[in-house]
Protein backbone atom coordinates (compact mmCIF):
# COMPACT_ATOMS: atom_id res chain seq x y z
CA UNK A 1 0.00 0.00 0.00
CA UNK A 2 2.08 3.09 -1.53
CA UNK A 3 -0.07 5.48 1.29
CA UNK A 4 1.23 3.57 4.55
CA UNK A 5 4.32 3.09 2.75
CA UNK A 6 4.92 6.54 1.47
CA UNK A 7 2.74 9.36 3.37
CA UNK A 8 3.15 10.66 6.38
CA UNK A 9 -0.55 12.67 7.66
CA UNK A 10 -1.10 15.36 9.87
CA UNK A 11 -2.24 15.12 13.05
CA UNK A 12 -2.34 11.23 12.97
CA UNK A 13 -0.58 8.93 14.56
CA UNK A 14 0.81 6.33 12.06
CA UNK A 15 1.27 3.37 13.92
CA UNK A 16 -2.74 3.54 14.67
CA UNK A 17 -3.12 4.88 11.06
CA UNK A 18 -1.41 1.64 9.72
CA UNK A 19 -3.20 -0.91 11.33
CA UNK A 20 -6.30 0.34 9.80
CA UNK A 21 -7.50 0.37 5.98
CA UNK A 22 -7.28 3.58 4.85
CA UNK A 23 -9.54 6.09 3.33
CA UNK A 24 -8.70 7.17 -0.04
CA UNK A 25 -10.89 9.74 -1.74
CA UNK A 26 -10.66 9.63 -5.14
CA UNK A 27 -13.48 12.19 -6.45
CA UNK A 28 -16.62 14.88 -5.07
CA UNK A 29 -19.87 15.48 -6.17
CA UNK A 30 -22.13 17.79 -4.02
CA UNK A 31 -22.02 16.97 -0.30
CA UNK A 32 -20.66 13.71 -1.06
CA UNK A 33 -17.30 11.70 -1.44
CA UNK A 34 -16.40 8.72 -2.82
CA UNK A 35 -13.34 6.92 -2.96
CA UNK A 36 -11.14 4.51 -4.85
CA UNK A 37 -13.68 1.56 -4.29
CA UNK A 38 -16.72 3.51 -5.26
CA UNK A 39 -18.61 4.12 -1.78
CA UNK A 40 -19.89 7.20 -0.53
CA UNK A 41 -20.40 9.24 2.22
CA UNK A 42 -21.33 12.41 3.17
CA UNK A 43 -18.70 15.19 3.90
CA UNK A 44 -19.94 15.97 7.62
CA UNK A 45 -16.47 17.82 8.49
CA UNK A 46 -16.43 20.38 4.96
CA UNK A 47 -13.31 18.30 4.08
CA UNK A 48 -11.82 20.11 7.16
CA UNK A 49 -13.97 23.24 6.92
CA UNK A 50 -13.40 24.94 3.69
CA UNK A 51 -15.95 23.61 1.59
CA UNK A 52 -19.00 26.00 1.08
CA UNK A 53 -20.58 25.07 -2.19
CA UNK A 54 -19.89 21.66 -2.67
CA UNK A 55 -17.16 19.30 -4.48
CA UNK A 56 -17.00 19.72 -8.13
CA UNK A 57 -19.01 23.11 -8.28
CA UNK A 58 -18.96 24.07 -12.19
CA UNK A 59 -18.44 27.65 -11.83
CA UNK A 60 -15.86 27.65 -9.45
CA UNK A 61 -14.22 24.77 -11.46
CA UNK A 62 -14.98 26.87 -14.63
CA UNK A 63 -12.94 30.15 -12.91
CA UNK A 64 -10.16 28.14 -12.09
CA UNK A 65 -9.81 26.93 -15.84
CA UNK A 66 -9.81 30.21 -16.98
CA UNK A 67 -8.02 31.48 -14.59
CA UNK A 68 -5.32 28.86 -16.20
CA UNK A 69 -5.85 30.07 -19.40
CA UNK A 70 -4.21 33.45 -19.05
CA UNK A 71 -1.66 32.75 -16.18
CA UNK A 72 -1.12 30.64 -13.02
CA UNK A 73 1.15 32.66 -10.96
CA UNK A 74 3.41 35.50 -10.96
CA UNK A 75 5.00 37.32 -7.55
CA UNK A 76 3.15 40.12 -5.55
CA UNK A 77 6.79 41.45 -4.05
CA UNK A 78 7.23 44.79 -6.12
CA UNK A 79 4.43 43.62 -8.70
CA UNK A 80 0.30 43.13 -8.94
CA UNK A 81 -2.17 41.32 -10.45
CA UNK A 82 -5.78 41.34 -11.56
CA UNK A 83 -7.15 38.63 -9.18
CA UNK A 84 -5.36 39.52 -6.00
CA UNK A 85 -5.98 43.28 -6.60
CA UNK A 86 -9.96 42.64 -7.38
CA UNK A 87 -10.30 40.37 -4.23
CA UNK A 88 -8.56 42.54 -1.79
CA UNK A 89 -10.85 45.32 -3.16
CA UNK A 90 -13.99 42.84 -2.70
CA UNK A 91 -12.65 41.82 0.61
CA UNK A 92 -12.32 45.22 2.20
CA UNK A 93 -15.96 45.47 1.31
CA UNK A 94 -17.39 42.37 2.95
CA UNK A 95 -15.24 42.42 5.80
CA UNK A 96 -15.75 44.51 9.27
CA UNK A 97 -15.62 48.27 8.96
CA UNK A 98 -12.69 49.83 9.31
CA UNK A 99 -10.40 47.45 7.57
CA UNK A 100 -8.57 48.81 4.48
CA UNK A 101 -5.68 47.17 3.80
CA UNK A 102 -5.20 42.92 3.06
CA UNK A 103 -2.10 40.99 3.13
CA UNK A 104 -2.12 37.70 1.34
CA UNK A 105 -0.59 34.10 2.67
CA UNK A 106 -1.67 30.36 1.81
CA UNK A 107 -2.95 29.51 5.18
CA UNK A 108 -4.50 29.80 8.35
CA UNK A 109 -1.82 29.64 10.41
CA UNK A 110 0.53 32.24 8.04
CA UNK A 111 -2.30 34.47 8.20
CA UNK A 112 -1.84 34.61 11.90
CA UNK A 113 1.46 34.56 11.80
CA UNK A 114 1.47 37.86 10.05
CA UNK A 115 -0.89 39.64 12.56
CA UNK A 116 1.37 38.88 14.95
CA UNK A 117 4.34 40.16 13.63
CA UNK A 118 2.91 43.21 11.80
CA UNK A 119 1.30 44.02 15.54
CA UNK A 120 4.44 43.59 16.93
CA UNK A 121 6.17 45.50 14.78
CA UNK A 122 3.60 48.32 14.87
CA UNK A 123 4.06 49.36 18.20
CA UNK A 124 7.60 49.34 17.53
CA UNK A 125 7.51 52.05 14.36
CA UNK A 126 4.48 53.79 16.30
CA UNK A 127 6.57 55.15 19.10
CA UNK A 128 10.37 52.83 19.24
CA UNK A 129 11.49 55.03 22.42
CA UNK A 130 8.33 54.79 24.33
CA UNK A 131 7.61 51.00 23.30
CA UNK A 132 11.41 49.87 23.55
CA UNK A 133 11.54 46.69 25.29
CA UNK A 134 7.67 47.13 25.78
CA UNK A 135 4.37 45.81 23.52
CA UNK A 136 6.21 42.67 23.00
CA UNK A 137 3.86 39.85 24.51
CA UNK A 138 0.29 38.25 23.21
CA UNK A 139 -2.81 36.93 25.07
CA UNK A 140 -4.61 34.22 23.84
CA UNK A 141 -6.99 32.21 25.55
CA UNK A 142 -7.14 28.82 27.07
CA UNK A 143 -7.44 25.71 25.12
CA UNK A 144 -6.35 28.51 21.68
CA UNK A 145 -5.67 27.06 18.74
CA UNK A 146 -4.27 29.51 16.12
CA UNK A 147 -1.85 27.34 13.40
CA UNK A 148 0.93 25.63 13.74
CA UNK A 149 3.62 27.86 12.75
CA UNK A 150 6.24 28.51 15.28
CA UNK A 151 4.15 32.14 15.66
CA UNK A 152 1.04 30.52 15.81
CA UNK A 153 1.95 28.18 18.28
CA UNK A 154 3.63 30.63 20.81
CA UNK A 155 -0.54 31.99 21.56
CA UNK A 156 -1.94 28.50 21.34
CA UNK A 157 -3.21 27.45 24.55
CA UNK A 158 -3.93 23.42 23.76
CA UNK A 159 -1.32 21.48 26.12
CA UNK A 160 -1.97 18.16 23.78
CA UNK A 161 -0.61 19.49 20.77
CA UNK A 162 1.54 23.06 21.92
CA UNK A 163 3.83 21.67 25.07
CA UNK A 164 6.65 19.87 22.92
CA UNK A 165 7.40 23.02 21.44
CA UNK A 166 7.88 25.16 24.35
CA UNK A 167 11.38 25.95 24.32
CA UNK A 168 11.16 27.44 20.80
CA UNK A 169 8.24 29.56 21.61
CA UNK A 170 7.83 33.19 22.50
CA UNK A 171 5.70 34.33 25.91
CA UNK A 172 2.26 34.66 26.13
CA UNK A 173 -0.26 35.39 28.46
CA UNK A 174 -3.20 33.23 29.04
CA UNK A 175 -7.05 33.91 29.46
CA UNK A 176 -9.56 31.73 30.62
CA UNK A 177 -12.40 30.76 27.73
CA UNK A 178 -15.35 30.76 28.28
CA UNK A 179 -16.13 26.88 28.34
CA UNK A 180 -19.21 27.42 30.19
CA UNK A 181 -19.86 23.35 30.44
CA UNK A 182 -16.58 23.31 32.15
CA UNK A 183 -16.35 26.13 34.30
CA UNK A 184 -19.53 25.90 35.68
CA UNK A 185 -22.11 23.88 37.37
CA UNK A 186 -25.21 24.46 35.24
CA UNK A 187 -24.14 25.89 32.37
CA UNK A 188 -24.46 29.51 33.43
CA UNK A 189 -23.71 31.14 30.55
CA UNK A 190 -23.97 34.89 31.84
CA UNK A 191 -21.66 33.37 35.10
CA UNK A 192 -19.11 32.61 32.68
CA UNK A 193 -18.67 35.45 30.61
CA UNK A 194 -18.34 37.95 33.86
CA UNK A 195 -16.13 35.31 35.02
CA UNK A 196 -13.91 35.42 32.09
CA UNK A 197 -14.52 38.84 31.29
CA UNK A 198 -13.54 40.10 34.86
CA UNK A 199 -10.30 37.91 34.97
CA UNK A 200 -9.19 39.30 31.17
CA UNK A 201 -10.10 42.92 32.89
CA UNK A 202 -7.55 42.33 35.54
CA UNK A 203 -4.62 40.80 33.29
CA UNK A 204 -5.64 43.79 30.87
CA UNK A 205 -4.68 46.84 33.77
CA UNK A 206 -2.07 44.84 35.41
CA UNK A 207 0.22 44.54 32.01
CA UNK A 208 -1.34 46.54 29.09
CA UNK A 209 2.01 48.05 28.57
CA UNK A 210 3.23 44.81 27.82
CA UNK A 211 0.77 43.50 25.38
CA UNK A 212 1.10 44.03 21.94
CA UNK A 213 -2.15 42.30 21.26
CA UNK A 214 -4.85 40.07 22.27
CA UNK A 215 -5.83 37.27 19.81
CA UNK A 216 -9.12 35.31 19.93
CA UNK A 217 -11.61 33.28 17.68
CA UNK A 218 -14.42 34.73 17.24
CA UNK A 219 -17.53 32.75 19.13
CA UNK A 220 -16.25 29.24 18.75
CA UNK A 221 -12.63 28.00 19.72
CA UNK A 222 -13.10 25.49 16.65
CA UNK A 223 -10.24 22.92 17.56
CA UNK A 224 -10.56 22.99 21.21
CA UNK A 225 -13.50 21.29 20.58
CA UNK A 226 -16.69 23.69 19.44
CA UNK A 227 -16.27 25.67 22.42
CA UNK A 228 -19.19 28.61 21.48
CA UNK A 229 -18.69 32.08 23.71
CA UNK A 230 -21.57 33.29 25.60
CA UNK A 231 -23.09 36.50 24.11
CA UNK A 232 -21.59 39.45 24.34
CA UNK A 233 -17.94 38.10 25.33
CA UNK A 234 -16.50 38.56 22.03
CA UNK A 235 -18.17 42.40 22.35
CA UNK A 236 -16.66 42.36 26.41
CA UNK A 237 -13.04 41.62 25.09
CA UNK A 238 -13.23 44.45 22.38
CA UNK A 239 -14.24 46.97 24.53
CA UNK A 240 -11.23 46.05 27.18
CA UNK A 241 -8.58 46.11 24.14
CA UNK A 242 -9.80 49.18 22.98
CA UNK A 243 -9.49 50.81 27.11
CA UNK A 244 -6.23 49.52 27.97
CA UNK A 245 -4.74 50.01 24.09
CA UNK A 246 -3.94 46.64 23.07
CA UNK A 247 -4.76 45.60 19.14
CA UNK A 248 -7.06 43.15 18.86
CA UNK A 249 -6.68 40.18 16.45
CA UNK A 250 -10.02 38.44 15.38
CA UNK A 251 -9.00 35.19 13.96
CA UNK A 252 -11.95 34.20 11.63
CA UNK A 253 -9.82 31.02 9.97
CA UNK A 254 -12.54 28.46 10.86
CA UNK A 255 -15.10 30.28 12.01
CA UNK A 256 -15.42 32.67 8.35
CA UNK A 257 -17.73 32.69 5.07
CA UNK A 258 -21.03 31.72 7.33
CA UNK A 259 -19.67 29.17 9.36
CA UNK A 260 -21.16 30.85 12.37
CA UNK A 261 -24.94 31.98 10.16
CA UNK A 262 -23.16 35.16 9.47
CA UNK A 263 -20.76 35.65 6.74
CA UNK A 264 -18.01 36.86 9.53
CA UNK A 265 -18.74 35.71 12.83
CA UNK A 266 -17.60 39.51 14.34
CA UNK A 267 -20.56 40.95 12.84
CA UNK A 268 -22.82 39.48 15.59
CA UNK A 269 -21.53 41.77 17.84
CA UNK A 270 -21.00 44.71 16.01
CA UNK A 271 -16.97 43.87 16.59
CA UNK A 272 -14.36 45.46 13.98
CA UNK A 273 -11.28 44.07 15.04
CA UNK A 274 -7.99 45.53 14.51
CA UNK A 275 -6.45 42.57 12.38
CA UNK A 276 -8.98 40.07 10.58
CA UNK A 277 -7.11 36.68 9.43
CA UNK A 278 -9.25 34.23 6.91
CA UNK A 279 -8.43 31.52 4.92
CA UNK A 280 -10.17 27.77 4.92
CA UNK A 281 -13.14 28.92 3.16
CA UNK A 282 -11.99 31.84 1.11
CA UNK A 283 -11.69 29.80 -1.94
CA UNK A 284 -14.48 27.46 -1.09
CA UNK A 285 -12.16 24.24 -0.31
CA UNK A 286 -10.31 24.92 -4.56
CA UNK A 287 -6.85 25.96 -3.03
CA UNK A 288 -4.81 27.06 -0.20
CA UNK A 289 -5.22 31.11 0.39
CA UNK A 290 -5.09 33.36 3.18
CA UNK A 291 -5.21 36.89 4.27
CA UNK A 292 -4.54 39.27 6.59
CA UNK A 293 -6.97 42.29 6.84
CA UNK A 294 -5.60 45.43 8.83
CA UNK A 295 -6.81 49.21 9.65
CA UNK A 296 -5.19 52.09 7.50
CA UNK A 297 -3.46 53.18 11.07
CA UNK A 298 -1.38 49.91 11.46
CA UNK A 299 -0.59 49.99 7.50
CA UNK A 300 0.35 53.59 7.65
CA UNK A 301 2.98 52.91 10.45
CA UNK A 302 5.08 50.91 7.71
CA UNK A 303 5.20 53.96 5.32
CA UNK A 304 8.69 55.55 4.63
CA UNK A 305 11.85 55.87 2.73
CA UNK A 306 13.37 52.58 1.59
CA UNK A 307 16.18 53.66 4.02
CA UNK A 308 14.09 53.83 7.00
CA UNK A 309 13.92 50.12 7.36
CA UNK A 310 9.75 50.30 8.07
CA UNK A 311 9.54 48.00 5.65
CA UNK A 312 7.22 44.60 6.74
CA UNK A 313 9.69 41.79 5.59
CA UNK A 314 7.79 39.09 5.05
CA UNK A 315 6.28 37.59 1.93
CA UNK A 316 5.52 33.98 0.64
CA UNK A 317 6.44 32.66 -3.02
CA UNK A 318 2.70 32.13 -3.81
CA UNK A 319 2.05 35.63 -1.76
CA UNK A 320 -1.58 36.84 -4.30
CA UNK A 321 -1.52 33.17 -6.37
CA UNK A 322 -3.78 34.08 -9.98
CA UNK A 323 -5.47 30.21 -9.58
CA UNK A 324 -6.46 31.09 -5.77
CA UNK A 325 -7.54 34.60 -6.01
CA UNK A 326 -9.71 33.49 -8.97
CA UNK A 327 -11.52 31.11 -7.04
CA UNK A 328 -11.55 32.88 -3.73
CA UNK A 329 -13.74 35.86 -6.20
CA UNK A 330 -16.35 33.10 -7.52
CA UNK A 331 -16.55 31.88 -4.68
CA UNK A 332 -17.92 35.33 -3.08
CA UNK A 333 -19.65 35.97 -6.06
CA UNK A 334 -21.95 32.77 -5.26
CA UNK A 335 -22.16 33.60 -1.95
CA UNK A 336 -23.62 36.62 -2.63
CA UNK A 337 -25.65 35.72 -5.90
CA UNK A 338 -27.27 32.72 -4.24
CA UNK A 339 -28.37 34.15 -0.70
CA UNK A 340 -26.28 31.56 1.06
CA UNK A 341 -26.30 33.24 4.29
CA UNK A 342 -30.09 33.80 4.58
CA UNK A 343 -30.31 29.68 3.39
CA UNK A 344 -28.80 29.22 6.57
CA UNK A 345 -31.09 30.34 8.86
CA UNK A 346 -33.54 27.02 8.01
CA UNK A 347 -30.37 24.55 7.80
CA UNK A 348 -29.57 25.92 11.25
CA UNK A 349 -32.51 25.32 12.86
CA UNK A 350 -32.73 21.86 11.38
CA UNK A 351 -29.13 20.93 12.97
CA UNK A 352 -31.16 22.50 16.76
CA UNK A 353 -33.83 20.40 16.30
CA UNK A 354 -32.03 17.11 15.14
CA UNK A 355 -29.27 17.87 18.08
CA UNK A 356 -31.99 17.84 20.61
CA UNK A 357 -32.01 13.96 20.72
CA UNK A 358 -28.41 13.72 21.68
CA UNK A 359 -29.09 14.99 24.96
CA UNK A 360 -30.81 12.08 25.90
CA UNK A 361 -27.75 9.84 25.74
CA UNK A 362 -26.31 8.85 28.76
CA UNK A 363 -22.68 9.52 27.51
CA UNK A 364 -23.31 12.64 25.82
CA UNK A 365 -22.53 15.54 28.55
CA UNK A 366 -22.70 18.42 26.12
CA UNK A 367 -24.29 19.81 22.77
CA UNK A 368 -22.71 23.10 21.65
CA UNK A 369 -23.85 24.58 18.17
CA UNK A 370 -23.08 27.89 16.58
CA UNK A 371 -24.36 28.41 13.24
CA UNK A 372 -23.15 25.25 11.17
CA UNK A 373 -20.71 24.84 13.93
CA UNK A 374 -21.24 21.78 16.19
CA UNK A 375 -19.57 20.06 19.20
CA UNK A 376 -20.97 16.84 20.73
CA UNK A 377 -18.73 16.47 24.39
CA UNK A 378 -18.46 12.26 25.18
CA UNK A 379 -18.34 11.39 28.49
CA UNK A 380 -17.68 8.73 30.94
CA UNK A 381 -20.26 9.87 33.51
CA UNK A 382 -22.28 12.97 32.97
CA UNK A 383 -22.16 13.94 37.06
CA UNK A 384 -18.67 13.91 37.40
CA UNK A 385 -18.73 15.16 33.66
CA UNK A 386 -15.74 11.92 33.69
CA UNK A 387 -14.09 10.92 29.70
CA UNK A 388 -13.71 7.87 28.48
CA UNK A 389 -9.98 7.10 28.79
CA UNK A 390 -7.68 7.74 25.68
CA UNK A 391 -6.08 4.02 25.71
CA UNK A 392 -10.19 3.08 24.73
CA UNK A 393 -10.45 5.46 21.70
CA UNK A 394 -13.76 5.60 22.02
CA UNK A 395 -14.09 8.91 19.52
CA UNK A 396 -11.98 7.54 16.52
CA UNK A 397 -14.29 4.20 17.19
CA UNK A 398 -17.12 6.97 16.92
CA UNK A 399 -15.70 7.76 13.76
CA UNK A 400 -15.30 4.88 12.08
CA UNK A 401 -18.73 3.93 13.22
CA UNK A 402 -20.31 6.73 10.98
CA UNK A 403 -17.32 6.00 8.00
CA UNK A 404 -19.69 2.56 7.77
CA UNK A 405 -22.63 4.52 7.04
CA UNK A 406 -21.66 6.28 5.02
CA UNK A 407 -20.40 9.75 7.01
CA UNK A 408 -17.18 11.16 6.97
CA UNK A 409 -16.77 12.97 10.47
CA UNK A 410 -13.96 13.85 13.09
CA UNK A 411 -13.95 14.23 16.56
CA UNK A 412 -11.64 16.52 18.41
CA UNK A 413 -9.89 15.50 21.82
CA UNK A 414 -13.37 13.90 23.46
CA UNK A 415 -15.84 16.03 21.19
CA UNK A 416 -17.34 14.69 17.94
CA UNK A 417 -17.52 17.51 15.65
CA UNK A 418 -20.04 18.25 12.79
CA UNK A 419 -19.23 20.91 10.00
CA UNK A 420 -20.94 20.36 7.26
CA UNK A 421 -20.82 21.83 4.01
CA UNK A 422 -22.83 25.19 3.40
CA UNK A 423 -24.76 23.96 0.68
CA UNK A 424 -25.94 20.83 2.17
CA UNK A 425 -29.69 20.07 1.89
CA UNK A 426 -31.77 19.46 5.11
CA UNK A 427 -32.33 15.97 4.20
CA UNK A 428 -28.40 15.65 4.08
CA UNK A 429 -28.50 17.23 7.58
CA UNK A 430 -30.64 14.78 8.88
CA UNK A 431 -28.79 12.06 7.58
CA UNK A 432 -25.81 13.56 8.73
CA UNK A 433 -26.92 13.90 12.44
CA UNK A 434 -28.97 10.42 12.26
CA UNK A 435 -25.79 8.53 11.36
CA UNK A 436 -23.78 10.12 13.80
CA UNK A 437 -26.36 9.63 16.84
CA UNK A 438 -26.64 5.93 16.14
CA UNK A 439 -22.52 5.66 15.80
CA UNK A 440 -21.99 7.77 19.26
CA UNK A 441 -25.21 5.52 21.32
CA UNK A 442 -23.63 1.98 20.06
CA UNK A 443 -19.77 3.06 20.62
CA UNK A 444 -20.22 4.94 24.00
CA UNK A 445 -22.84 2.27 25.24
CA UNK A 446 -20.03 -0.74 24.37
CA UNK A 447 -17.06 1.18 25.71
CA UNK A 448 -19.22 1.96 29.12
CA UNK A 449 -20.16 -1.63 29.46
CA UNK A 450 -16.16 -2.65 28.75
CA UNK A 451 -15.16 -0.32 31.67
CA UNK A 452 -17.70 -1.85 34.32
Amino acid sequence: MWDKEYVWHPFTQMKTYRREKPLIIERGEGSYLYDVEGNKYLDGYSSLWVNVHGHNHPELNEALIQQAGKIAHSTLLGAANVPSILLAKKLVEITPKGLTKVFYSDSGSTSVEIALKMAYQYWQLKDPIRYAGKKNKFISLREAYHGDTIGSVSVGGMETFHHIFKPLLFERLEAPAPYTYRLTENNDAEACKMLCLKALDTMLREHHEEIAGLIIEPLVQGAAGMITAPDGFLRGVRELCTRYNVLMIADEVAVGFGRTGTLFACEQENVEPDFLCVAKGLTAGYLPLAATLVREEIYEAFLGEPEELRTFFHGHTYTGNQLACAVALKNIELIEREKLIDSLVAKIECLAQNLEKFHTLPHVGDVRQRGMMVGIELVQDKDSKKTFPMHMQVEHNVILHARQNGAIIRPLGPVIVLMPILSMSLEELEQLTDITYEAIKTVTAQAYASCR
